[in-house]
């Protein structure tokens, strides 16, 4: 049976044990009486991303033991995945994130296998021997951006040209077992916006027709994530039939949100992450977003997608580097107040925690939300075996 309350019973648990965020005795009294009732931890290897959504005493307790013995700076870190690769931080510069412990993850961007996973090997020591909690790795690994993304990858079929459900699950299979060869987690894949030819999603998607956009992406996100790596959909809540691209400006929907149906059977079939797009929304009497983009809007991120639509899972904001957030001021603070668990690509990551730890000291509803954000996080990483 799922429960899909978990999370906030768990932050119940813990607010009831803690005034505040500091490592004390009180704060584990949880812990210990659920311990003093013959719960035992189950060895990491035992969960899996099957178990997230279900409740598990065991799975409960160890999230719980672990949030306990962190500190505040450490849980926001969590919130927090940078970028290694061509495009990202060097590997020195990243290994200082780690040191300073100021990310709980990174995406790769652009560069051959062996450098990824030399890259992801260094990392991953570096955060051992930091004793920090094991880092979560992602990539842009949809079919048909996994060859420039991931260079000397197994050639796959641009999405646009899957055409069967067969196909989407081989294809998922192969993509999986590629990054689980380097040590990524989780996939920023599929795209679940219907188009052709939008100058963004161009040969991303699979198509046009929205039974089938919808029907692709249930079999690569079911293939995905029997091979425990994370699958995300995106671009909530729609890039398909937008004009422009927000990588270079700002973008809108115009109207009516067409392209929200298509997640409401892909949250039922229990998808695990969801990215949100930096698209504003006009012209639309109950989701004008007022010209800031759906990332920093709490009537979108947490009033549509958690609450309407009730998603449980992690949502993600989509890079926080593109220009359609430069008009926001602290994008990245807005974005986790909008109600975004993890922030993809700050422009600064110690500005960003510093800016989340701020609000956290004169904001007791926002501080709550975080927790439960860090909770829903090292779960997850529990889930896959690096916590």
């Amino acid at each position: 049976m799922k429960y899909r309350f978990l999370i906030s019973i768990l932050i119940l648990n813990f607010l009831l044990t803690s005034c505040n965020g500091n490592k004390t005795n009180q704060q584990r009294i949880g812990a210990d009486e659920i311990q003093k009732n013959n719960i035992s931890t189950r060895d990491h290897h035992e969960f899996s991303l099957q178990d997230f959504y279900n409740y598990d005493s065991r799975l409960a307790y160890k999230t719980d033991s672990i949030f306990n013995t962190m500190s505040d700076s450490e849980r926001v870190a969590q919130m927090i995945v940078s970028s290694i690769g061509e495009l990202g931080h060097s590997l020195s510069k990243a290994k200082r994130l780690v040191k300073n412990n100021k990310v709980g993850g990174f995406v790769i961007l652009k560069d051959t296998k062996e450098e990824h996973k030399k890259a992801i090997e260094e990392l991953n020591l570096a955060a051992k021997k930091n004793k920090s909690l094991g880092l979560l790795f992602s990539a842009d690994a949809e079919p048909s951006l996994l060859n420039s993304r991931i260079i000397g990858s197994q050639t796959v079929k641009n999405t646009i040209d899957i055409n069967s459900l067969s196909e989407a699950d081989s294809v998922a299979k192969i993509i999986s077992n590629e990054l689980k060869h380097l040590g990524v987690h989780q996939n920023y894949a599929p795209v679940l916006d219907v188009s052709e030819n939008n100058s963004a999603i161009k040969n991303r998607s699979f198509g046009s027709n929205p039974k089938d956009v919808i029907d692709l992406s249930n079999a690569f996100i079911k293939s995905t994530q029997n091979e425990n790596i994370v699958a995300t959909v995106k671009h909530f809540p729609g890039h398909g039939l937008v004009k422009g691209d927000s990588h270079f400006n700002s973008v809108y929907i115009d109207g009516d949100l067409l392209e929200l149906d298509n997640y409401k059977p892909i949250i039922n079939n229990d998808v695990i992450s969801v990215m949100v797009a930096h698209i504003s929304i006009k012209n639309n009497p109950k989701y004008n977003t007022f010209n800031v983009p759906a990332s920093c809007s709490k009537k979108i991120v947490t009033g549509l997608l958690k609450n309407e639509l009730n998603f449980k899972g992690l949502v993600i904001s989509d890079g926080m580097k593109m220009k359609a957030l430069q008009h926001i001021p602290n994008a990245t603070l807005e974005a986790s107040k909008a109600g975004c668990d993890i922030i993809l690509i700050p422009k600064d990551e110690k500005d960003t925690a510093k800016l989340i730890l701020q609000e956290m000291k004169t904001n007791a509803a926002y501080k709550s939300q975080v927790y439960e954000s860090v909770m829903k996080i090292i779960r997850l990483k529990i889930c896959l075996g690096i916590a």
